[in-house]
């Protein structure tokens, strides 16, 4: 399959990107450098180009099969304007480039999910410390969900560092998580490439954890 992914230099993107390249995958990433991933492959393409940018928008998902997004804002004080208005010109090229499958990396704590959270880990994530990056989300997925496209939201616990695992605990419910919802970066890429050709969450948001 052909992927085009956003925010493929993060640490997520990153790693998803080398998982697809792995598993046979062309990819498209679409990054603000030339040097932004600094690694090259066969099967790798980077295209430069800002997100407002409808041009280099289109000459990126032109002809792809799915896109994924691995953006994420910088910061838990400022809204990540520049994201949001990014993902809204993500939608509407796929929509007009006919390429319907996109997966969004969210997080746990956006819409219903919180309720996943017992109290008073809810109040202090998801009402304070967290506050601003979970209601960009929320700003993001329902512009998703609006949208004509053939979409999955993968909402992840807490991320970390550490190996791949499986198996993994997931689904759409909102029964309350106890323990820690955490869950390597490494993990969490493997769940989104498996959604690329997986119809089990189209059109659902999943909730991620170790």
């Amino acid at each position: 399959m052909k992927i085009v992914v956003f925010g493929a230099s993060g640490r997520t993107g990153t790693l998803f990107v080398d998982q697809a390249l792995a598993a046979g995958h062309q990819v498209v990433a679409y990054v603000r450098r030339e040097s932004a991933l600094g690694k090259t492959h066969p099967n790798l393409k980077s295209l430069v180009g800002e997100l407002n940018s409808t041009t280099q928008l289109h000459a990126a998902i032109k002809g792809a099969d799915v896109c994924v997004s691995c953006l994420g804002g910088g910061s838990l004080r400022k809204h990540a304007t520049k994201i949001m208005d990014g993902i809204d010109q993500i939608v509407k090229v796929a929509e007009m480039e006919g390429v319907n499958r996109f997966i969004y990396l969210s997080s746990l704590g956006v819409g219903e999910s919180k309720y996943k959270i017992p109290q008073p880990l809810r109040f202090f994530i998801v009402d304070f410390m967290l506050r601003v990056p979970l209601a960009d989300h929320a700003v993001n997925e329902a512009r998703i969900t609006a949208s004509k496209l053939n979409w999955t939201i993968v909402r992840p616990g807490g991320l970390n560092d550490g190996k791949l695992v499986t198996p993994l605990k997931y689904g759409t419910g909102n029964e309350l998580l106890k323990g820690s919802a955490s869950i390597s970066r490494a993990s969490l890429a493997a769940f989104m490439l498996a959604q690329i050709d997986n119809a089990n969450f189209e059109k659902q948001a999943v909730w991620l954890c170790e």
